[in-house]
């Protein structure tokens, strides 16, 4: 569940954040999802406060994640999970997964034992269930679960009907691969980063005539919580409606027929004609920038321009709004592969910024800068 207030990712709305919360367990779901560096390092704090403060401990179940990116050593891991038991204000987490693995962090896991140490804290009490959120291919997810299989319960994969068949995600090969492991999957991404709840007017339509009431979300959801293996989808809801929404699906969900994957795969294919980047704005190129570039933003825009079939206007706008308040274009891109090395889509960022900047930097369409104050 996103918990910032507004742009600002460490200033939370506590009495809003409370209400959903309150209103999802009423319905009788208690997984929360959070991680060390969500929102500014500051979402398991918000997550003590509106949740393990106000609730009973046996009432939720807890996740986060070991940021394999951010730690130094194995030392360094030790100090990291301990404070996050303080963030979050409890005395074992109900899942912990090894956050974000991919061929940019595994050497490094490997030479840290990494999986090893989060077995060694399940054996101390302090994790109840150990797995690893993983994007990358099923040839490495392979590896991995051949040589550390047995230090790891679960995993966390990114799993929707756009990128079933996908080359830079592969969802149905990875799926495969945990359920030949015997690893209970745990379904991220269901709707793309909210892709698959906005779709293109004419996919959308498809569903429409099909289910005159069901939200294309709806779609995504019963898609992902279908699949062989899977245990738990997550979804990010910020509004009391999307709970109300999201939950109505889980509580009475329908298996999608065979009529209705034909719609999918007409949805699909109308979808990847009409997005020129297969972003799901998880903003993990965003962390490392040296520029601060707001990257999923501007990619956004890029889509929304394209599919506007070339008018651009409105989102110069945006653009120009957005490149103010973040310091920062697409243009002032340094080429330093950061963010790449983070996708977990392995999308070519340098590439893609360049072309934002080409379509979208008009000459003399904006500011570059805030003035500086006198």
């Amino acid at each position: 569940m996103p918990l910032k207030e507004k742009d600002d990712p460490t200033s939370f709305d506590y009495e809003k954040i409370g209400a959903l919360f309150d209103d999802f367990l009423a319905r009788g779901f208690d997984y929360f999802d959070t991680a060390y560096t969500y929102h500014g390092y500051r979402a398991e704090e918000a997550v003590r406060k509106a949740l393990v403060e106000r609730h009973p401990r046996e009432s939720f179940r807890l996740a986060t994640k070991l940021p394999l990116r951010d730690f130094r050593d194995a030392q360094d891991m030790e100090n990291i999970f301990e404070e996050q038991l303080r963030n979050c204000g409890v005395k074992y987490f109900d899942f912990y997964l090894l956050h974000n693995m991919g061929m940019n962090v595994y050497e490094k896991c490997c030479r840290y034992d990494a999986f090893h140490f989060v077995r060694e804290k399940q054996r101390e009490g302090k994790i109840l269930h150990t797995g690893m959120s993983f994007h990358d291919t099923p040839e490495l997810l392979e590896e991995i679960l051949q040589k550390y299989g047995d230090c790891l319960d679960f995993l966390q994969l990114q799993i929707n009907y756009a990128d079933w068949e996908q080359p830079n995600v592969q969802a149905k090969r990875c799926l495969e691969t945990a359920v030949r492991h015997g690893k209970p999957v745990i379904v991220m991404e269901p709707c793309r980063g909210g892709t698959l709840a906005n779709l293109p007017e004419e996919a959308e339509k498809r569903m429409r005539a099909r289910h005159p009431d069901d939200s294309p979300a709806s779609w995504a959801f019963r898609f992902a919580a279908e699949q062989d293996g899977v245990f738990c989808v997550l979804s990010g809801m910020n509004a009391p409606e999307q709970v109300e929404e999201n939950c109505g699906v889980f509580e009475h969900l329908q298996p999608l027929t065979q009529e209705d994957y034909g719609v999918l795969a007409e949805v699909t294919k109308i979808l990847h004609a009409d997005t020129a980047i297969e972003c799901t704005a998880c903003e993990y190129c965003t962390h490392d920038c040296p520029k601060s570039i707001a990257i999923p933003k501007y990619f956004a825009l890029y889509n929304s321009a394209v599919r506007a079939k070339g008018g651009f206007s409105s989102q110069i706008a945006y653009y120009n709004n957005i490149s103010l308040g973040a310091g920062s274009r697409a243009g002032d891109c340094i080429g330093c592969g950061r963010c790449e090395e983070a996708c977990p889509q392995h999308l070519p960022i340098r590439k893609y910024l360049k072309e934002v900047a080409e379509k979208l930097e008009k000459e003399n369409a904006f500011p570059t800068r805030k003035p500086e104050k006198k």
